[in-house]
């Protein structure tokens, strides 16, 4: 909606942006002077806007508005976006230019994908294997069936249990005979129903419930409670919980995600002497600085800690050269700014507070700041200003104001005193200021200076320099006239006052510099370093501007000093290709020219220069979607870190798709805000934060959760247990139903191939429902590998899900080539055994029975690593029910088999049978794990050795050597 006129005399209005860009903090916008004075209410308001087309740009907007034949351009500062709140602005009158899909907010909204665990669609894969496999077994057992029934047609009429012809009758026909075609025909479908087990249906159940059981662990974990919002964690998805265990890349907001979106005043340096805080106090009031005036108590909303000797200065007024330094560097942090002072009354009448709202959080640490030491801002218009200092109240008129842009990296204000006298005061980024200061004046000033600066840069402060000077009545009107030509261009306005600002922005007296700190949330740090550890790239992609971002990568060492920082800031798409050429050209030779190679000729990374590679959501716009999405792609697989500032929401997506698109790796967005969902639901997981932002991020998310840090907990220890327990529950699911398949199989290869069976159809039915279901449950949600402890001491564990050592096409074969042998053991074993008996077929089918359940069970006992009494029970409380619903069946009259069990189990060789069968299928698997674990282990199992270790000396921590980070997985 472009602006016509607001309920503000000067045509301002105050918008919140959080479901856009997911900053919390008030922006202005602003009415045109031509369109100001018009009440629509009371008079017609007439013309005509001509603008862009609707696009995707959140930042951008360009358009011209014909009034009163007069043509005025409109920029991203008249225009209020839909979803964005309007704040402290009573109305707003304006004229909607996009409306629906066509707004900006609906652009950038992506529909919400449909999500698959990628070990569930590998196991889809093996699956279509198994089912070609059962369409082998079957198309088998019917050619053999037409080439039995080809060698024995001239018998099948007088062939014992077969029963071709009928002869109970008079007249003879064929019973249950429909030729040799059909024959055929059927004995296939009869195949598919008896083998149709080795498709594992039960399977997908077993899954969703151990994934509830999962989830019913994550939820009840202390380690990932957030106290401070008093929120547990969320699991909103339940079928991509082993996808936690095998993320490559996270992307992450910045604002509210990694920090609290709360700046802290920490420390200054004004005229070259340092006030640290190292004995920084609260006020001595309990509640802070504060101001009384008409009966009533005015006090600053946020307490900022003092320091006692910057303090002292304040109090003793600018009687001394140090006191009116001090003076003038405090009057330039409250005026210097667009913050607005906002009255909030309390609960006690005589009590109100001071809530200071604006676009930067550092501009609102810096007027808390000077209210803390006495120089109140208590209120702003377009024209003046009202501080309180000290107790005593001053008008200051604003004569002019520039404001911040990324090419100045500073803002200034012209403010005229009571006294007549008019100064200039300006605050920016170390690396401008200093160029605009007289370093003719107090050079061991400004020495003094750059070595704080240096010294609040090293422990991640954000820094400002503050300097002013006083301008002369002709210095003044030049530059009043000519700032009046510039605010009214059409043409090249923002040039034009850039230029004015930088002639006013000279020769300037420093003040001194501030240092602020931009909270991180609890651990951030330590969280980052330790995804960077086990192999994780963290990209942070965000909203804010690109100095600010810049700020939080060196606090939360995303950033570090030795990073070659890339920037690509381009306005158009040819700049963008060339910028991206020489960046990776110039990414190219840091790796290659700092790196060492060895007798092998590889490249070792030990002296390579890391690289960081910083683009803008305006370069974006013009890269993604076109050819270039491959060259950033390239120069993103050189760079250690990626740090996206100014980004849209759309375009957090599409960083997202441009990176599935070309790799196989898994995915993670982690965000707090609306401006988050489009990257949290494009990621293969998404993660909200239940942070100050609305609930937005979480509705839309997989899994949601207090603070950033908790990713650590829910990746290495609950990722990793997921992914190793679902990896093996799907290759043993696979193992135990081939076993009872093929068994069943090659009975049918010795009774003529009419699909007869030895075991009890309700052995049949019973045996993925009652035999071995439990136990692979149990198993799924119970089992760990190795401890917490463990996984959170060596992030690079986190490796076994990159390099899928837990599932994979390698580990399936070996599996049915051990499940063949198996089988082989299991029916060959009693059939020689038994080979001269008259022993019945129910009671041979008991014995297989019984010896597939013990032996099944057996193999998952020798995979269980973490030993519990429900595990216990499960696999030996499965065994003795196996026994017991035999027993029952074999009770029953009516029932094919009656007694059998009884009959069988009281010989020695049925005893003798299941021992050996036990033994010589299970000899080979206990062989290979051991020689395999002890000449070529992998990290999972040496630390676990490890553990062991220290578990039984009790001594110092074990060194633990791993394998290296694979770039790409191993597949």
């Amino acid at each position: 909606m472009v602006l016509l006129s607001t309920s503000e005399p000067t045509g301002v209005a105050y918008v919140q942006t959080t479901n856009l860009d997911g900053e919390s903090n008030l922006k202005t916008r602003y009415a045109k002077q031509e369109t100001l004075q018009k009440i629509p209410e009371k008079e017609n308001v007439s013309g005509l806007i001509k603008c862009e087309k609707p696009n995707r740009n959140i930042y951008g907007f360009q358009a011209n508005m014909e009034v009163d034949g007069k043509q005025v351009s409109l920029g991203p500062s008249n225009i209020i976006l839909r979803g964005c709140e309007l704040k402290n602005t009573t109305w707003a009158v304006g004229v909607a230019v996009y409306a629906g899909s066509e707004t900006k907010a609906m652009l950038n909204n992506s529909g919400a994908p449909s999500k698959r665990s990628r070990l569930e669609t590998h196991m889809n894969l093996e699956i279509i294997f198994l089912s070609l496999f059962l369409v082998a077994l079957c198309t088998v057992v019917s050619v053999c069936a037409a080439v039995w029934l080809r060698r024995h047609r001239d018998e099948l009429d007088y062939l014992p249990f077969y029963r071709r012809k009928d002869f109970s009758e008079d007249e003879e026909k064929n019973y249950n005979y429909y030729g040799w075609g059909l024959e055929i025909f059927f004995t296939f479908l009869m195949s598919v129903i008896v083998f149709q087990i080795m498709i594992p249906i039960s399977l997908y159940i077993s899954m969703e419930l151990v994934r509830v059981g999962q989830a019913y662990f994550m939820i009840r974990d202390a380690e990932m409670y957030d106290e401070s919002s008093n929120t547990r964690f969320q699991c909103r998805a339940l079928n991509i919980n082993e996808d936690l265990g095998q993320i490559k890349y996270v992307f992450s907001d910045k604002t509210g995600t990694l920090t609290e979106n709360m700046m802290e005043f920490q420390c200054a340096s004004i005229w070259g002497v340092d006030f640290n805080g190292g004995k920084a106090t609260s006020q001595d009031q309990k509640d802070g600085y504060f101001v009384q005036a008409d009966g009533q108590v005015l006090r600053p909303k946020m307490v900022v800690k003092t320091d006692p000797e910057l303090l002292q200065y304040v109090r003793n007024g600018k009687e001394t050269k140090e006191g009116s330094y001090v003076h003038d560097f405090f009057l330039a942090l409250a005026a210097c700014n667009t913050i607005v002072p906002i009255i909030v009354d309390t609960p006690d009448p005589t009590l109100k507070l001071i809530d200071y709202q604006g676009e930067s959080p550092d501009e609102q640490a810096l007027v808390y700041a000077a209210a803390a030491y006495g120089f109140m801002l208590i209120e702003r218009t377009s024209g003046h200003i009202v501080i309180d200092i000290q107790g005593e109240r001053k008008r200051f008129n604003v004569l002019g104001l520039h404001e911040f842009d990324s090419d100045r990296k500073r803002m200034s204000v012209i403010l005229g005193f009571p006294n007549q006298s008019v100064k200039v005061f300006v605050k920016g980024a170390d690396t401008t200021m200093f160029s605009v200061i007289d370093r003719s004046l107090n050079t061991s000033i400004i020495r003094a200076t750059e070595a704080h600066l240096q010294s609040y840069s090293s422990i991640g402060l954000r820094t400002l320099v503050i300097g002013m000077r006083e301008l002369s009545t002709s210095e003044f009107e030049e530059w009043h006239s000519a700032f009046e030509v510039a605010s009214t261009a059409l043409m090249g306005r923002a040039r034009l006052l850039r230029k004015i600002a930088s002639n006013i922005e000279s020769n300037l007296c420093i003040l001194g510099a501030s240092g602020i700190e931009d909270k991180l949330q609890q651990g951030v740090p330590e969280a980052i370093e330790s995804l960077r550890t086990a192999g994780i790239k963290v990209w942070v992609l965000t909203g804010d501007k690109q100095e600010t971002a810049i700020s939080i990568g060196y606090s939360s060492k995303l950033l570090t000093s030795k990073m070659t920082q890339v920037i690509v800031n381009s306005n158009s798409k040819e700049s963008c290709r060339k910028s991206l050429e020489d960046a990776i050209i110039m990414s190219k030779k840091l790796t290659t020219t700092s790196g060492t190679t060895n007798e092998t000729g590889r490249t070792l990374g030990t002296g390579s220069t890391p690289v960081a590679l910083i683009i803008d959501g305006t370069s974006l716009v013009y890269i993604l979607d076109s050819e270039l999405e491959e060259r950033l792609f390239e120069l993103a697989c050189n760079c250690s870190v990626v740090l996206c500032c100014r980004v849209a929401p759309l375009q957090k997506a599409g960083i997202i798709s441009l990176v599935k698109k070309r790799t196989s790796d898994m995915t993670l967005a982690i965000g707090d805000g609306a401006n988050d969902v489009s990257m949290i639901q494009m990621a293969d997981v998404g993660v909200g934060i239940s942070g100050q932002e609305g609930r937005q991020a979480v509705m839309a998310s997989d899994f949601a959760m207090g603070q950033f840090r908790f990713l650590v907990p829910l990746l290495f220890v609950h990722g990793h247990w997921n992914y190793q327990r679902m990896g093996y529950m799907i290759l043993y699911n696979f193992y135990r139903n081939a076993v009872f398949v093929l068994v069943l199989f090659w009975y049918v290869l010795f009774t003529c191939f009419t699909l007869t069976t030895a075991i009890n159809e309700w052995s049949s039915v019973l045996y993925s429902v009652i035999y071995t279901s439990v136990p692979t449950i149990v198993v799924g949600i119970l089992d760990k590998d190795l401890s917490r402890l463990t996984l959170l001491k060596h992030p690079q564990l986190y490796g076994a899900g990159h390099r899928d050592e837990c599932y994979n096409r390698t580990l399936f074969w070996i599996t049915m080539l051990d499940t063949l042998y198996q089988s082989v053991v299991v029916f060959f074993i009693p059939l020689l055994a038994y080979w001269g008996s008259t022993i019945d077929a129910a009671s041979i089918g008991d014995l297989w029975t019984l010896a597939v359940v013990i032996l099944v069970n057996l193999h998952l006992a020798m995979d269980v690593i973490h030993w519990n009494w429900i595990t216990h029970a499960a696999i030996w409380g499965s065994i003795i029910a196996t026994f017991i619903c035999v027993i029952v069946i074999d009770a029953i009259p009516s029932l094919v088999g009656y007694w059998a069990i009884f009959e069988i189990a009281k010989t020695r060789l049925f005893w003798f049978c299941l021992l050996a069968i036990i033994v010589t299928a299970l000899i080979p698997r206990f062989v290979v794990k051991v020689l395999y674990q002890f000449y070529a282990p992998c990290d999972v199992q040496i630390a676990r050795e490890a553990e062991k270790f220290w578990a039984q000396s009790q001594s110092a921590a074990v060194e633990v050597e791993m394998s290296p980070i694979l770039d790409h997985p191993r597949r």
